[in-house]
């Protein structure tokens, strides 16, 4: 069974300690289980936090309230200089003059709240002008927006890598096509430093695009699976060696190879009499959704069946999506600029080994 965590706050100036303590040891007996605890917090110099609210008590017996920081509080809030975009940083500001606004009862407090904010602000790089400009925009009286038109609802949506100088240029040609866009961090240190899972072994992914390259001659296969790789590899094996261990007189042989087989590995194996190099494929891209993946797959298939990579790939088809020819420029000129594979959904940056 979860155990629950219960929020009770007993506002009564008259409740002695020792009474707390019989509440509190009588509330606990309730529940058999134990799942059930109740706590109690008494105030100290006049004044009790509750999430991040502190409680004062003042002279007269009514109470104030006032932001609560707890003691190992750093002030340190999302730098100015990060590449991160304009509006997030504004949104840091506004998320902290609303707190104060919200919580705050006092004015000559809610001036000393504001003074706090701006001095943090600006050690974390936060110009003036960015602190005014949300205070302005706080102070100007809300428009009521009109409920959204069936148009706006459908509407596509789009999220972009946050790149500075580049992402605004790209949300303004989208917007004039009426399309919404979103950004997020395109690198962060999270990224680049910590790495929580072990890696996974190679024939243990899933949703990949991968490569496989024949031994004897320059050509490879770009496929694509759902599955564990492995599990994908093996079967491309299974019926490569299965026709190659078959012996053929030399009219069988030449009749064998008019029938179309299951996998255009086999089928290269066993016509150019060649042997797979299994210990050397590549995962060229990760994509967990299916259709993508599929795109993915004819986009790879198309870069390496380029004119320069003339005859380079033993696959029979262009893959699972019907990729149009409209894109071919594009394909061509990124292929030429840069090997490195298309960014995925699973982070990938590079070509696995």
């Amino acid at each position: 069974m979860t155990s629950l965590s219960i929020w009770c706050f007993l506002c009564r100036p008259s409740l002695e300690l020792l009474d707390c303590l019989q509440l509190t040891e009588h509330l606990n007996k309730v529940d058999d289980t134990g799942n059930l605890k109740f706590t109690y917090e008494t105030e100290e110099s006049g004044s009790i936090p509750f999430l991040d609210t502190l409680i004062v008590r003042k002279p007269d017996g009514s109470v104030k309230l006032l932001v609560y920081r707890k003691a190992t509080h750093t002030d340190q809030y999302l730098n100015f200089n990060s590449a991160h975009p304009l509006h997030h940083k504004l949104g840091v500001v506004r998320t902290l003059l609303d707190r104060k606004d919200k919580i705050v009862t006092e004015q000559e407090d809610k001036k000393n709240e504001e003074d706090h904010i701006k001095k943090a602000l600006n050690t974390c790089g936060y110009p003036n002008w960015a602190i005014d400009k949300v205070k302005k925009e706080k102070e100007q009286p809300k428009k009521k927006t009109a409920s959204k038109t069936i148009e706006d609802k459908t509407r596509a949506n789009v999220t972009l890598p946050y790149i500075e100088g580049v992402t605004e240029r790209v949300q303004r040609i989208l917007r004039t096509h009426n399309i919404a866009s979103s950004v997020k961090p395109h690198t962060s240190l999270r990224r680049l430093l910590v790495h929580p899972k072990d890696k996974v072994d190679m024939d243990d992914k899933t949703g990949v695009i991968y490569e496989i390259p024949c031994h004897n001659c320059p050509k490879t296969y770009v496929g694509e699976t759902g599955r564990r790789f492995g599990t994908r590899k093996k079967e491309h094996r299974v019926e490569s060696e299965k026709r190659m261990a078959q012996n053929y007189t030399r009219a069988a042989r030449k009749d064998s190879q008019s029938i179309e087989m299951k996998s255009s590995i086999a089928e290269h194996a066993s016509k150019e009499n060649h042997l797979i190099n299994w210990d050397n494929p590549t995962i060229l891209a990760t994509d967990d959704t299916r259709n993508t993946r599929w795109i993915r797959e004819s986009i790879w298939i198309r870069r390496k069946s380029r004119p320069s990579m003339k005859e380079s790939l033993m696959n029979s088809d262009e893959g699972a999506f019907q990729l149009s020819h409209v894109y071919d420029q594009l394909i061509l000129r990124a292929s030429s600029s840069s090997d490195d594979v298309i960014p995925s959904n699973k982070g990938s940056n590079g070509i696995y080994h």
